[in-house]
């Protein structure tokens, strides 16, 4: 392995309207804007939620430069000064796009060099940022996925609470009462093109030290978890950073502390109608970031605070939640399926590699919103698991036929009527 990770430090968007994207993110996910970076040439904000960190980067616009809280300037020492956006790229992507996972290494410099001898292409070389609390040494990497990027961050020789260049807000979310039950990034979901996710998991397998995880005891066949529904489906794989072994890629020490890193990659299946997946990269312009799993405590309470704070969530069919098997496993599960039926939220149990090992059962409650940007290309889910560490097979296949459903129809809004 070439590249030793420590954790997952921040998502970065990039979007045409930063000010739409922060009040969506304060007052209807509840996130908290807690660090800035204003300049001629760029604007980024830094929300949090839980120990999820997202960056949003705005693009195609220039902005007065906002007095320095520390009253010092960030100073760069590099083979090439950072231009537009730190830790990241300039954002010039012709749509609305959540294209850089950053992770924490404990080498950037040793990275850059072995993964470069590794054919592997960096959009950023190793740049440090300083200011009085010491520096941070990043370096952008090119993914094999479309316009995904990875940022690889040391901040072991920094004291700050953020990042070198970025003024504190100094606001407490918990002041207003609306501090959502959110704890965590749960995983990362990109769409790669038909007959590709292999080569997707394979390279980030050797580059980044993932590892396969199966989201079903049955989904490795044919590379994935197969589902068609109408004779529309996706193969769905995922994968996740090695837990602490012989490679070191996690540090051990670290390990209890921070969440897993899940990654899924989805395909369309081939010879088959358009669907949502192909929506995506026809209106992305290229593979990339589909949706990003916030992970909560208490999945009712987070989504009525969204809901009511007016987040569109998708609600499904009323069936699911009446028919046998499925409301048998509800109240097993100790829930009321009117509360669930009424907020989207579907419930599965896990049937992964979890649950062969122990007899107990464990559940997977998933929510999923409706489309942030104005085009079809990213949204956010909310998971609660209660045991489960897998992906229940049975919400993919309701949500993959719900939000199908609900394309069919604005698809036919939008078509053209025949002239009479």
């Amino acid at each position: 392995m070439a590249a030793y990770l420590r954790r997952m430090h921040h998502i970065s968007l990039h979007v045409s309207n930063v000010d739409k994207i922060a009040n969506d993110f304060v007052s209807k996910f509840k996130f908290h804007l807690f660090a800035t970076r204003l300049t001629d040439r760029s604007r980024q904000l830094a929300f949090r939620t839980g120990s999820a960190v997202f960056v949003v980067s705005e693009r195609g616009r220039n902005h007065r430069t906002a007095p320095s809280l520390t009253g010092e300037p960030a100073d760069t020492h590099s083979r090439k000064p950072p231009a537009g956006c730190l830790y990241d790229v300039s954002p010039h992507y012709p749509v609305d796009t959540v294209c850089n996972v950053c992770f924490e290494v404990e080498d950037v410099q040793g990275s850059f060099d072995a993964l470069r001898r590794r054919g592997c292409s960096f959009l950023v070389p190793p740049t440090t940022v300083r200011d009085r609390q010491g520096q941070v040494t990043y370096a952008v990497l090119k993914s094999i996925l479309g316009n995904v990027c990875h940022t690889l961050l040391d901040k072991t020789k920094y004291d700050g609470s953020f990042l070198p260049g970025f003024d504190l807000v100094d606001e407490d979310p918990s002041a207003t009462g609306d501090v959502c039950p959110v704890t965590h990034v749960d995983h990362v979901a990109m769409v790669s093109p038909i007959g590709t996710s292999q080569q997707v998991l394979n390279w980030y397998e050797h580059v980044l030290g993932f590892q396969r995880f199966f989201v079903h005891s049955e989904d490795d066949v044919d590379g994935g978890l197969v589902v068609n529904q109408n004779g529309k489906g996706l193969r769905l794989a995922a994968m996740e950073l090695l837990k602490s072994s012989e490679t070191g890629i996690v540090l051990p020490s670290r390990r209890k502390h921070q969440p897993d890193c899940k990654f899924v990659i989805a395909e369309s299946l081939p010879n088959q109608g358009r669907n949502q997946l192909d929506t995506f990269l026809e209106e992305h312009g290229a593979a990339g970031i589909q949706h990003i799993a916030l992970h909560t405590s208490d999945i009712l309470s987070a989504t009525r605070m969204m809901a009511d704070a007016g987040v569109p969530f998708y609600l499904n069919p009323a069936a699911y939640y009446s028919q046998g098997e499925k409301l048998l496993e509800i109240l097993d599960a100790g829930c009321d399926p009117q509360k669930l039926a009424q907020n989207g939220i579907l419930l599965d149990t896990d049937q992964g590699q979890d649950l062969l090992a122990s007899q107990t059962r464990r559940y997977l409650l998933q929510v999923f919103t409706k489309p942030l940007f104005e085009e079809d290309t990213f949204f956010m889910e909310l998971i609660e698991r209660r045991g489960a560490s897998g992906f229940g097979d049975g919400n993919i296949k309701a949500l993959w036929a719900c939000v199908q459903t609900y394309m069919d129809a604005e698809n036919r809004k939008e078509a053209p009527k025949t002239p009479q």
